[in-house]
């Protein structure tokens, strides 16, 4: 590192570590959420691969999920479409760094053996081109990791426009909900089986 670099790099340090003070500060509970849940199922499911190096990582955001699984020694590429969901906000993931890709079509050519992606399949409304962008970017033999809200029964596009819907109703993005019938289609469109499942 050069005298200009080491500087820039002892300023951002700085600003860091100030920015994770004041958070650290100023903490509110604001309830539990299903993060426990999909990232215990997420890491049991990579227990299963044990083969596996290269992960990508789908519809990352501001999620740290990405920094957790290089943590764990994968080495690990990011991607979100950025816009639609963030609203073309200044979008930055202080955790790791996120290359701006649309899964419905996909710039990355590469493969990976391990595709994970965390609660953001239920806010990308082609999501069966999501599904086909997802294994075209798997090796064979890969594994695709996903949570998302599930009915066995029930398809709904939408559930912030439920009439009991608790929150959501002014979000710019949407919230599906997926049932067997969407899986079944995912499985018969692509050279995949189902390997684990679980409900919560």
């Amino acid at each position: 590192m050069n005298v200009v670099e080491r500087v820039a790099y002892r300023v951002f340090t700085l600003l860091g570590r100030e920015i994770c003070r004041r958070e650290y500060l100023n903490q509110e509970m604001g309830g539990v959420n299903e993060r426990p849940i999909e990232y215990s199922f997420a890491l049991q499911c990579l227990s299963y691969a044990s083969s596996a190096q290269t992960v990508l990582d789908v519809g990352s955001g501001q999620s740290p999920w990405p920094s957790l699984l290089r943590t764990c020694g994968y080495m690990v590429t990011a991607i979100d479409e950025v816009e639609s969901y963030w609203l073309n906000t200044t979008f930055f993931n202080r955790h790791f760094y996120v290359l701006k890709d649309d899964i419905t079509k996909p710039k990355l050519s590469k493969t990976f053996d391990v595709i994970t992606c965390i609660s953001t399949l239920e806010h990308t409304p082609n999501h069966q081109d999501a599904i086909q962008g997802m294994f075209s970017l798997l090796r064979p033999g890969g594994f695709l990791i996903l949570t998302f809200p599930y009915n066995e029964i029930r398809y709904v596009k939408n559930v912030y426009e439920l009439p009991d819907a608790g929150y959501g109703q002014n979000a710019p993005y949407i919230c599906q909900v997926y049932s067997r019938r969407e899986v079944n289609r995912w499985l018969a469109d692509n050279p995949a089986k189902i390997l684990k499942q679980e409900y919560w």
